[in-house]
């Protein structure tokens, strides 16, 4: 590999790392905000995207832990990782597009049982006159992309990425690890958290 395409490499690590990362912030702070605004008799009800899917908060969960994750494993588990990355945007975006237009009915049953006692899908639309979504599920879905997009890299690049687990090893750098090529901001980051200088 050339020098140039070893620094585009040592790039892709941290770039892609902190995307998963960022992207999983931004959906876990969507699940908490309100997503869709039900109309009852008696007052406008907010239902939190939490509330209307309730696996989104783990799915974020998810994305936030594939991020961290990719810090430390090897190649192999970066190709199951990236592609574990696509497969979670993908059911996010799934989930949360049609709550961006026309949120339906059952999104908001949960809450509208919580206020009234009435129970059931039936129930909710016996009571609710009309639904509004916020621009958080948008937000979300966007979010989701991004993690399709980072995940998508992942599989493409992490084939050129530094050798994961080199914070492990004990003694003199061997050739093996010289040949690995440059280290990337997120190794050299464990060098300094041990007390090395990885600048000499």
């Amino acid at each position: 590999m050339t020098p140039s395409g070893q620094s585009r490499a040592a790039r892709m690590r941290p770039l892609a790392v902190v995307t998963i990362l960022a992207a999983g912030a931004v959906a876990l702070i969507g699940s908490t905000q309100t997503w869709a605004v039900a109309r009852l008799a008696d007052g406008d009800l907010d239902v939190s995207g939490a509330t209307a899917i309730p696996v989104l908060q783990p799915l974020t969960l998810t994305a936030l832990a594939l991020g961290l994750v990719l810090t430390l494993v090897g190649r192999v588990l970066r190709y199951v990782l990236g592609g574990l990355a696509v497969v979670v945007a993908a059911v996010l975006g799934w989930l949360s597009a049609p709550m961006v237009v026309d949120p339906p009915v059952a999104s908001v049953a949960a809450a509208v049982a919580e206020r009234t006692g009435l129970a059931g899908v039936e129930a909710a639309e016996a009571v609710v006159s009309g639904i509004s979504p916020t621009p958080w599920p948008l937000v979300t879905l966007a979010a989701a992309a991004v993690l399709a997009v980072a995940g998508l890299v992942v599989l493409a690049t992490a084939h050129t990425w530094a050798r994961g687990g080199r914070r492990f090893a004990t003694g003199t750098t061997t050739a093996a690890q010289e040949q690995a090529g440059p280290l990337d901001a997120v190794d050299s980051w464990d060098d300094l958290s041990r007390g090395d200088d990885p600048t000499r």
